[in-house]
């Protein structure tokens, strides 16, 4: 009896272990966001079915960000920009960050962005970062926002770091998000910082 109780006990034990739930890796925190309503814009209608995130990548806003100006104000009138002249769904880009670093969230992610060029943004996490950035330098606050930004999408849709890219290595007809942001990504400051938040080594 004694035998059979304890077998009886060590199987129990063995088909808990079997269906104990394996322990995932943390993902790195979220970011805080400003949402499309706290900005006073008026959030996109998503009709049609999500896209399915493959890439990251950058962007600059391409014109000289003035000390002083409302990032809120700015959305505002960019929002009404996209929509009313060029017949957009939205404000092109996914997420804007400020020259403090505050994001704001544009499009919904789950709707493809819009583009000038000739690439093709379905799959793209469009990150902007305000500034020209051919002439003007990215702040601190604006990079630290967009590594914490780009590991939190990488890890949520199971991307590695080579996915994360700018908008003139998919088109030949920009410089943006400009040589200064470029560099960045260039020597591979960027992807070696956002592995850090990953556990992972930025691709050579």
């Amino acid at each position: 009896m004694r035998a059979a109780a304890a077998l009886l006990g060590l199987a129990i034990t063995m088909a808990g272990c079997a269906s104990a739930p394996s322990v995932r890796p943390a993902l790195p925190p979220a970011p805080a966001l400003i949402s499309v309503q706290a900005w006073g814009g008026t959030p996109g209608d998503v009709t049609a079915p999500p896209q399915r995130i493959t890439h990251i990548t950058l962007h600059h806003q391409g014109e000289i960000w003035q000390d002083g100006t409302d990032p809120a104000a700015y959305l505002r009138r960019l929002q009404q920009w996209s929509r009313l002249t060029k017949r957009w769904a939205d404000i092109p880009y996914h997420y804007v960050i400020a020259p403090d670093g505050r994001i704001f969230t544009a499009r919904p992610l789950a709707q493809a962005g819009d583009t000038n060029t000739e690439y093709d943004p379905r799959g793209h996490a469009l990150l902007m970062l305000v500034g020209n950035f051919e002439e003007q330098q990215p702040t601190p606050a604006q990079l630290e926002s967009a590594v914490a930004l780009s590991a939190w999408l990488a890890a949520t849709h199971g991307l590695g770091l080579d996915a994360i890219a700018s908008h003139k290595d998919f088109s030949r007809q920009t410089v943006c998000p400009g040589r200064n942001l470029y560099a960045y990504l260039e020597s591979g400051w960027f992807r070696t910082e956002v592995g850090k938040r990953l556990g992972l080594q930025a691709p050579r």
